[in-house]
């Protein structure tokens, strides 16, 4: 790769900044802080360019690869921004309604309290909280194992999951059982894990960023990842990913259409990666 030019990563960091920028643009008169957006818009895009003229060794190299995913720090805050703090319109009636006619209820509300587990709550609420170790540790790790192509890999697939929950979260935002509906009931939230989660969610949930899960589909994409770069780590991130998708609607995060949809994201995300892997591996044969 020409050390030069851009990343497949950096390209799609670039990409989502153009549209949200012109996005942000179109609602700038709705709400002026997002002024702040652009500012850190055009920082965001100085990064990119003195990233990729920088030649630091390997600790520079590895800091350019999980440059993308950290600017996610700053990604994910600016869509409260953006969907005006949370005046914007919310699409949860017809993903409630979608939900019933899937599923014959909403399963989301009903599930616990169906079948309340205090353990099943413990489990799921640290499941759902290690969702950050899980998306950021592959990469790190890779890294450290001096496998760059493969850390590359996971940041690349990554990038394309977050990147693309973002923007469906800004053209359609979805609320979420989180906000839709009235807490679990004080005994199922009363463990360490669900404490833990709910203190986190207090001080950095974005409003609108229900529809798809991108908890779901990240972590699903960074066990499949980790799987195309070490079997022994997908093997051990692929328990985690499931108990996850099924502890973001069993612990009243999202509904389980968000949940599917997650799933699909991930899907796709991963076909077209492995595809795309395919294809140059062919290409580079035949050169």
């Amino acid at each position: 790769m020409n050390p030069g030019a851009f990343r497949p990563a950096e390209r799609l960091v670039l990409g989502y900044v153009a549209i949200t920028t012109l996005l942000a643009l179109f609602r700038w008169s709705a709400q002026p802080a997002i002024a702040w957006v652009l500012g850190a818009h055009v920082m965001i895009f100085v990064l990119m360019w003195l990233l990729r003229h920088a030649d630091a060794g390997p600790p520079g190299q590895g800091l350019r690869t999980v440059a993308p995913l950290l600017l996610l720090g700053a990604f994910y805050p600016a869509i409260d921004i953006l969907n005006n703090f949370g005046a914007a319109a919310v699409h949860d009636a017809a993903i409630q309604h979608w939900e019933l006619r899937l599923f014959g209820g909403a399963v989301s509300r009903t599930w616990w309290q169906a079948a309340p587990s205090r353990f099943w709550s413990t489990v799921l609420h640290a499941v759902y909280f290690a969702y950050y170790p899980i998306v950021l540790g592959p990469p790190i790790l890779f890294l450290a194992w001096g496998r760059r192509a493969a850390a590359e890999r996971s940041v690349l697939w990554l990038m394309a999951t977050f990147l693309s929950c973002y923007l469906v979260f800004l053209l359609y935002p979805v609320a979420g059982p989180y906000y839709e509906y009235p807490r679990p009931d004080a005994a199922f939230l009363d463990n360490w894990a669900a404490r833990l989660v709910y203190a986190t969610l207090s001080k950095g949930s974005a409003y609108g960023a229900a529809f798809p899960s991108s908890h779901v589909a990240a972590t699903l994409v960074a066990a499949a990842a980790a799987w195309f770069g070490s079997r022994k780590l997908g093997a051990v991130l692929a328990g985690p990913a499931l108990l996850l998708t099924i502890g973001v609607v069993y612990c009243q995060m999202h509904y389980a259409v968000d949940a599917v949809a997650g799933v699909l994201v991930a899907g796709v995300v991963v076909w077209l990666g492995w595809r795309r892997e395919r294809e140059a591996g062919t290409a580079a044969r035949r050169g």
